[in-house]
């Protein structure tokens, strides 16, 4: 079994997290994470392939080990996390991978793919959105910030900082709560108690609408490079419904779409079937 590094980047003068795994001429599979997550998502999935591929998995901007810089200091849009990532990927020698998105993972992923097409050898998106019929109900207080960011639809968001909430995101829709492991969880609500962290996210959540902005530049993207393709998704993710995944399909009708029974959070109840889909599709 290949073990884990965990390392530190210098990105521009931005520290950089992450954790890595696997032979360093093997295909290299970058991972991004979500929210309110870091790459400790990854925990039990990295050593499930580490031994086929070469592996990155890095917290992103503001969450997690990385820097997490004063607002004023750091504009907290996907744009700015997506070229602090971009960069990271050239500073550690990434230059051709395959990438798997969940979550933030996917804007982030799918803005780095639009950029440098050549460089993307295979997306795997576990429930990481880019079509509108893939965001469910949950999103209504979100996008009523969207249309009008005032400071009363600001502090109404807050509700989904809160441990509870963090709490619900792991477990709905999950068969036995039982199977779902508190660490991750208590990891994400330490990081999201930090000084300055709900300011960060709120902003991240009002600036989540330049995702939904992109999606017919990602769409097209996707028909255009038909890049290889595998959706894998908690059926059950009370954000992102499975319309969403099978959209992807319309666009690149070669895309492999698998539904599993569990929710947002598909690595903490399902990492090994879900590591053995990416095997075969990634090893074909």
């Amino acid at each position: 079994m290949s073990a884990t590094k965990y390392r530190s980047a210098d990105v521009d003068g931005f520290k950089i997290f992450y954790r890595e795994a696997g032979p360093s001429g093997a295909p290299k599979l970058l991972l991004l994470h979500g929210f309110p997550s870091a790459g400790h998502m990854f925990r039990d999935l990295i050593p499930l392939l580490a031994d086929k591929f070469h592996i990155v998995a890095p917290d992103l901007p503001g969450f997690g080990q990385s820097d997490m810089p004063a607002r004023d200091k750091f504009k907290y849009t996907f744009d700015n996390i997506a070229g602090v990532i971009d960069r990271f990927t050239e500073v550690i020698g990434f230059d051709r991978f395959a990438i798997y998105v969940f979550d933030y993972g996917a804007p982030t992923g799918f803005r780095i793919a639009v950029r440098h097409p050549e460089r993307i050898t295979a997306i795997i998106s576990q429930n990481g959105n880019a079509y509108e019929e893939g965001l469910s109900d949950g999103w209504t207080p979100i996008r009523a910030y969207w249309q009008d960011p005032s400071p009363a639809n600001r502090a109404a968001l807050r509700a989904f900082l809160k441990p509870e909430t963090t709490r619900w995101q792991y477990t709905h829709g999950v068969a036995d709560e039982a199977l779902v492991s508190p660490d991750g969880q208590n990891l994400d609500n330490y990081y999201l108690s930090r000084p300055g962290a709900d300011d960060v996210q709120l902003d991240l959540f009002g600036d989540y609408k330049s995702n939904v902005a992109l999606y017919p530049t990602f769409q097209n993207y996707f028909r255009s490079k038909q890049p290889p393709f595998l959706a894998v998704w908690g059926k059950n993710d009370p954000f992102f419904v499975p319309p969403g995944a099978e959209a992807f399909k319309r666009d690149n009708p070669r895309a492999v779409v698998r539904f599993f029974d569990t929710g947002h959070f598909a690595l903490e109840t399902h990492a090994r079937e879900i590591a053995d889909s990416i095997r075969e599709f990634l090893t074909k």
